[in-house]
């Protein structure tokens, strides 16, 4: 079984890697009809097996070390690959904001409700929907920088995983892969949603951070107040593959605000493998005691967004998503928020406005972005039984996702304003997401460092010991 999913897997992965970003179609239409058929049964499931040397060379040849084209495309809209930004800004210091890199430029067009035919075929379904809900809302375009980088020894760690790394658990988990990118060479939606886990955005991580609500009728409210901490171990610099233990992230959100909520708490322990028990526990005041929480997965509404957001939309993808079959679309061209730093730094009042983000500070640019699909399994049940995920080639991570819902019609739409961060260097896409609701007007903007003394901040090696149950009650005894 596994010679089959792997001589299928590559012959998608030759198709899918042959697609040219300025035809903007999939790599399977230029399959026969056949050979299509074939792909489609693969693409909807796990392939097993790495890639071959021969593949993995091209990783430090036609492909950036992380498997991005390194080209640019036809026109040079999305150019070349350089080696993205490596240089902090003058006097920056740990926690600083920080600055625009592009502060000179302005935007080459807009697109709204008035153009957007003109630009269909790389506007997601989302946008669209909140062009036509919102008048006024655009999407401002400037030109495009492909700053996402890496530190070298991902790099190095990357290329050997391209060769050691596979799907177990029915594609929902990884093993061979330790400190890069798992599946720089993907052949299906599974490997492409491993690379996003463990998408590098640092090791050691801490954040001051806010989220904000904004209901229908254009009320902001504070939402939860508090410290984001991370320990993406998989990344431990000090750690090898022989060594790792399988949990690539242990994370934390201590709540300090609103005063009804200060001293709540939720801890994830978050393991590169499904058959190995996810670690959740939550710390709720009025209990005060700490608790397993399984039911912080999944379609349960999340209680950090006041019920807005689902608590697999956190972060973009947060816990499992055996729930759905995932299927490998191809790359495409697409409008993204990307080097949002000036966002990042906007006054509060200023950034999340009636109805939408404002237009005004949320820059987008042209990027060759995956595709994948999630459907809903069968047998299974899931409030949003239909994804679509568009991934960035240069850093792998989810930068935009639509949801619909059981009826076919599109309900949820969500787009991360990726930080650069070149003193890690690192483009996060984890923090700083805002998530719509298109059927009730309502939205939030979730882990946002705004107007806080700190921005997302590497720091210190974090100890196993912060985030354990024990040290999450201790807090809250405190």
């Amino acid at each position: 079984m596994n010679r089959i999913h792997a001589k299928a897997g590559l012959l998608a992965a030759t198709a899918v890697t042959a697609t040219t970003a300025s035809a903007g179609i999939s790599a399977l239409s230029a399959l026969s009809a056949a050979t299509a058929a074939a792909a489609a049964l693969l693409l909807s499931g796990p392939a097993l097996a790495a890639v071959t040397a021969e593949e993995a060379a091209r990783l430090k040849t036609t492909l950036t070390p992380l498997g991005a084209e390194r080209g640019a495309n036809k026109d040079g809209s999305i150019p070349a690959w350089d080696g993205g930004m490596t240089k902090a800004p003058a006097g920056f210091k740990a926690g600083d904001a920080r600055p625009d890199p592009f502060p000179g430029e302005k935007p080459l067009y807009a697109i709204s409700a008035k153009n957007m035919a003109q630009y269909e075929a790389k506007l997601s379904d989302g946008v669209k929907a909140l062009m036509k809900k919102y008048p006024d809302f655009r999407i401002e375009v400037y030109p495009t920088h492909r700053t996402a980088a890496a530190p070298q020894w991902v790099y190095d760690n990357t290329f050997k995983n391209a060769t050691r790394a596979k799907l177990v658990d029915n594609g929902h988990g990884t093993e061979g892969a330790y400190g890069g990118t798992p599946f720089p060479i993907p052949k299906d939606g599974y490997e492409v949603f491993q690379n996003h886990r463990l998408a590098w955005t640092g090791t050691y991580i801490q954040a001051p951070v806010r989220v904000w609500v904004v209901t229908a009728d254009g009320k902001r409210a504070m939402a939860s107040g508090g410290t984001q901490s991370f320990r993406k171990q998989f990344y431990d610099p000090e750690g090898s593959l022989e060594k790792f233990d399988g949990y690539y992230q242990l994370g934390k959100f201590a709540v300090s605000e609103p005063g009804s909520k200060t001293g709540e708490a939720i801890l994830a322990h978050d393991n590169l493998n499904a058959s190995n028990p996810r670690g959740l526990w939550q710390y709720l005041v009025g209990q005060r005691r700490v608790r397993k929480a399984p039911s912080v997965a999944y379609d349960t509404p999340d209680s950090v967004t006041s019920g807005i957001g689902l608590f697999d939309e956190a972060f973009n993808l947060f816990g499992p998503i055996d729930k759905h079959t995932l299927k490998l679309v191809g790359k495409r061209e697409l409008y993204i928020p990307y080097n949002n730093n000036r966002a990042a730094s906007a006054k509060v009042a200023d950034l999340v406005t009636p109805g939408t983000l404002n237009p005004s500070l949320v820059r987008w640019e042209l990027h060759r972005v995956w595709e994948v699909e999630a459907t809903l399994a069968e047998g299974k049940r899931h409030v949003v039984p239909k994804r679509k995920y568009y991934i960035d080639e240069d850093s792998w991570q989810i930068i935009l996702f639509d949801g619909w819902d059981a009826k076919g019609d599109l309900w949820r739409t969500n787009y991360t304003l990726t930080l650069l961060a070149p003193d890690i260097p690192a483009l996060v896409g984890n923090m700083y997401w805002g998530g719509y609701d298109l059927q009730t007007g309502a939205y939030y903007l979730n882990m946002a460092s705004n107007e806080l003394p700190s921005q997302y901040k590497v720091v210190a090696p974090l100890p196993r010991s912060f985030f354990s149950p024990e040290e999450l009650a201790n807090e809250g005894a405190r």
